[in-house]
Order: structure tokens, then C-alpha cells, then sequence
């Protein structure tokens, strides 16, 4: 076994501290990855402070970290794709059954007996826990690595592995492109990156938000309008204007006068991990409306994605922190208070 250092919880709702445990040896197609930069998901807050009730005390001592880039240490025999000081990352699958449909379709991440998760999962094999990327090495299958583009800042890619792939997706699904109005919901670590993707696609970016403080920030990061959403008639005449809206808000809310604002025969998918969903039935019965959702990507998706970003310049924005502040990342995203994204910076 691999001896790693790490932060991880102990239990449900207790503070990030150094923490020493094992890897599994490389595989025949295993990568070892020394963790340079590792991003702050909502993910990791829900499982570090669940909500009562939704705690999950069988994952713990816990690892967080599924927005993972590094540089590569060691391969295992079989591995063809890299080799010592590549520089990689990794997302929030590192494995799936392979076979299912799901799978054999290049979306992983519908994986039919459920994909293995980065951290708080369990090994195909030997069933180990998962631990995540909060820590200075990583060891993945080869399949679920991904070549980092060079010429984008490593800090900045660390969130293209979650919130980057989990819009790239449904913006590729729904065509988001020249002549198409994409309204994005939110501006959060999901919503300004598909407020990025969404304009570098060719599209006609509006974004929603619920403070007009927001809209400049919308504004420059490439939205070509901003329309605040609790003002009811800046909604009203949002009737009919969209071809696809892209909704990344974490939280409960009113469906209803964005299936509004869908043309007719259009596209709502939500992103937010709600614990139900809101709205009038008539707004999605009138015009042939639909309400999809997503999450996540698979292989082909995401290293689409990163091209994708390669070619385009295009990163989240962040700020760093080094890993000992991990708490107060976590602090700082439960009280809304970053723009736009935390990722910890593991060499610090």
C-alpha cells in the first residue's frame, strides 16, 4: 500500500485535519498522480456538513476532492497513455462497470450499477473506500485520467473537472451555438463557467440572476444581457425567448417563468441537487415544453471538453488558497462568499 497524506473529516460535521492513510499499489493500468491543485465543490460541503438527515457516517474518516489536476509519479505495466511528468487530472468518476449501456455509450456517468466516485465511493474490486483528492497523491485507472492541456493555469482547470464537464454536456446536448439564445440560471462555480462555455459556443448568453449586483459580473464574464429575476416584469417579457436554459442553482425555486421563457418545443435542464423540484404544470404542458436534467460526463465528454477549453483559453475563475485553509474555503462557500470557485493549492 501507498502512504498518503491528506485532510479529511473523521465524522459528519467535523472540522478538515491532517490525516495519514493508504492507497492501493499500481495496477496494471493504474496512474499515481502527485496533487498539485484541488477544487471546492457544493459536493464536498454536502458531504462534509450534510443536512440532518442526510448524513452518511459509512464514508467516513472522509477524503473530499473530485476537481483534481497533478503531475504524473509513477504507471503501472499496461499504462499506454502516460508516462512520469505529464501533467493530468481527474474528475469526480474513476470508474464504471463498463458493459451496461451507459457505458458502452461513452456516458460513464449513468453507469447502470453506478459509476465509482472520486471519494466516498467503493473499489470495483477490492472494495476500499474512496478517498479524494485533498491530499498529495492520487492513483487512478488510466481510462479515467486526463491530459492536461498546458497551456491552461492548473488552478483554474481544477473545476473544468466538475463544474466545467457537468454544463459542457447539456450545452453540447441541447446545441448551444450561433443563432441559439441559452439562458443560464445562477452564478455560482456551475454558473459562470456555462456563462463561459455557453458564449465561447457561439451563443446568445443571457444570464438570471437574483441580485442585480451580479449583473455586471455576468456581464464580464461574457453574458450578452443579465435579466434579474425577482423583478416580475423583467420576467414577463422573457415569454418565448429561449431556445435551452441551463439552471445551476443548488437551491429550491420556481420553475415556472423560466419554462416561460422556453420557445416553443424548447429545453429547461436543471443541474441543482434539489430535493424536489417546483413548478406549474401548465407552464411545461403549453408549448411542448421539457425539463431534463443532467450531471456529470464520461470519457469522451470530457476530454471534448478539454480541448474544447484548450482551444479557447477558457478556465474557471478562482481563488487559491492553500490547503491548510480548507476550512475556511468551506466556510466561505456556505455563506456564498467566492468568486467563483475555491481551489486549494497542495504544494502550499
Amino acid at each position: 500500500m501507498r502512504t498518503v497524506n491528506g485532510w479529511a473529516a473523521q465524522a459528519p460535521g467535523s472540522a478538515l485535519a491532517p490525516w495519514r492513510f493508504e492507497r492501493r499499489e499500481l495496477r496494471p493500468t493504474d496512474v499515481a498522480l502527485r496533487v498539485t491543485h484541488a477544487g471546492v465543490c457544493f459536493t464536498d460541503l454536502e458531504h462534509v456538513r450534510p443536512r440532518p438527515g442526510h448524513e452518511r457516517p459509512d464514508i467516513f474518516p472522509l477524503v473530499p476532492g473530485h476537481e483534481i489536476v497533478g503531475e504524473v509519479t509513477a504507471v503501472g505495466g499496461a499504462v499506454t497513455r502516460f508516462r512520469a511528468g505529464d501533467p493530468v487530472c481527474v474528475g469526480n468518476i474513476v470508474d464504471s462497470c463498463g458493459v451496461c449501456e451507459a457505458c458502452r455509450s461513452g456516458d460513464q456517468e449513468f453507469c447502470a450499477e453506478f459509476p465509482t466516485l472520486t471519494y466516498g465511493g467503493r473499489d470495483r474490486r477490492d472494495g476500499s473506500l474512496t478517498q479524494g483528492g485533498f491530499s498529495d497523491e492520487y492513483v487512478a485507472d488510466q481510462a479515467f485520467v486526463y491530459r492536461r492541456p498546458e497551456g491552461l493555469d492548473p488552478a483554474g482547470t481544477a473545476p473544468l473537472m466538475c463544474a466545467g464537464i457537468t454544463t459542457w454536456v447539456p450545452l453540447r446536448r441541447w446545441e448551444a451555438g450561433p443563432g441559439r439564445t441559452v439562458g443560464i440560471i445562477g452564478l455560482g462555480g456551475l454558473g459562470h463557467v456555462a456563462v463561459k462555455l455557453a458564449k465561447a459556443l457561439g451563443a446568445e448568453v443571457v444570464g438570471f440572476t437574483t441580485s442585480p449586483g451580479k449583473a455586471k459580473d455576468m456581464l464580464e464574464l461574457g453574458a450578452d444581457d443579465v435579466v434579474v429575476s425577482t423583478d416580475a416584469e423583467a420576467m414577463a417579457r422573457q415569454r418565448g425567448r429561449f431556445d435551452f436554459i441551463l439552471d445551476t442553482v443548488p437551491f429550491a425555486h420556481d420553475l415556472s417563468p423560466y419554462l416561460t421563457a422556453l420557445r416553443f418545443d424548447r429545453t429547461l435542464c436543471t443541474l441543482g441537487i434539489v430535493p424536489e423540484l417546483s413548478f406549474t404544470p401548465q407552464a411545461l404542458r403549453f408549448g411542448r415544453k421539457r425539463l431534463a436534467g443532467a450531471g456529470s460526463g464520461g470519457i469522451t465528454d470530457t476530454r471534448e471538453m478539454l480541448d474544447f477549453c484548450a482551444a479557447h483559453d477558457l478556465t474557471a475563475t478562482v481563488e487559491v488558497l492553500p490547503v491548510a485553509e480548507v476550512d475556511t474555503a468551506l466556510d466561505r462557500l456556505a455563506a456564498g462568499d467566492v468568486r467563483y470557485r475555491f481551489v486549494l493549492d497542495l504544494t502550499a
